[in-house]
């Protein structure tokens, strides 16, 4: 296994931090579709242990997302965009999911939790391609649909280490909430979803036999430190980019790099 703060090592989480913080301000996706695969690609190729590569690499796009959010819903919030009583309403069915995501993650193993991750990729990929927008058809329930729908944004976020976007703003659309502040309020949900999913982590993976050095649970500190330092510093300048450049276009273009990230995880499932 190689030293954790290998030269080469902390180049490529550099890179890959880089890019996914550009490409999430640049197109408001969740960091956790781009970071997982080439995590997992990365900590294969340093020799960490094949039935924890995948564990880990969610864990430890979970545990970015718990630092980048917060510079995302503090530009959000300037803006009044953040529905603050739908967050209110959200979180405590999301730290209740979001804790139980990753102790289901525990209980797959790799090749199964690589597919069900290709899946979520494919089918993410295949909505943006399509670009269409959820019609509005109902308005936002009371507090136990709320409770309902955040315990189910919070286990599948804390399954696949993403920030729940991918669920809450089609769902807030669905339900009369402007576009604007549905990816907002859905920035803002992001925090206690990653605070705790990553506490979660941390937990079901401690003791875990043949993690890393400098490993907290199922989080490889290294390359949390670095991932965050190059995505927050980079989204700022993918956010400014996205009002000079055709967004849809990129979208596309984004969309067949996430159908080969999947078919990346679909090739790890099965080998």
């Amino acid at each position: 296994m190689a030293p954790a703060f290998d030269p080469l090592l902390i180049l490529a989480l550099l890179a890959m931090g880089a890019f996914g913080g550009f490409v999430a301000g640049l197109l408001g996706v969740g960091g956790g579709m781009i970071l997982v695969p080439f995590i997992t690609m990365i900590f294969t190729a340093r020799g960490f242990p094949e039935e924890l590569v995948v564990h880990m690499a969610i864990a430890t796009s979970l545990g970015t997302i718990f630092f980048t959010s917060l510079s995302s819903v503090r530009a959000h919030h300037k803006h009044g965009a953040v529905l603050w009583h739908v967050v209110r309403l959200f979180t405590p069915g999301i730290l209740l999911g979001a804790w139980i995501g990753p102790w289901i993650g525990k209980q797959m193993n790799t090749p199964v939790l690589a597919f069900f991750f290709g899946c979520f990729v494919a089918y993410s990929a295949l909505q943006m391609l399509i670009g269409k927008k959820p019609a509005a058809a109902r308005e936002l329930p009371g507090k136990p649909g709320m409770f309902a729908a955040g315990s189910v944004i919070g286990i599948l976020a804390g399954l696949v280490g993403a920030g729940g976007a991918f669920v809450s703003v089609p769902f807030m659309t669905r339900c009369n909430v402007r576009i604007h502040n549905a990816v907002a309020t859905s920035a803002a949900i992001g925090f206690p979803v990653a605070l705790m999913g990553t506490l979660s982590n941390i937990y079901f993976g401690w003791g875990e036999p043949g993690l890393p050095p400098w490993s907290l649970g199922f989080i490889y500190l290294p390359a949390l430190a670095i991932i965050v330092l190059a995505s927050v510093s980079m989204a700022p300048l993918g956010a400014r980019t996205a009002h000079k450049m055709p967004v849809r276009q990129l979208q596309r273009i984004f969309s067949v790099i996430l159908c080969a990230l999947a078919a990346y995880m679909f090739w790890k499932a099965f080998n």
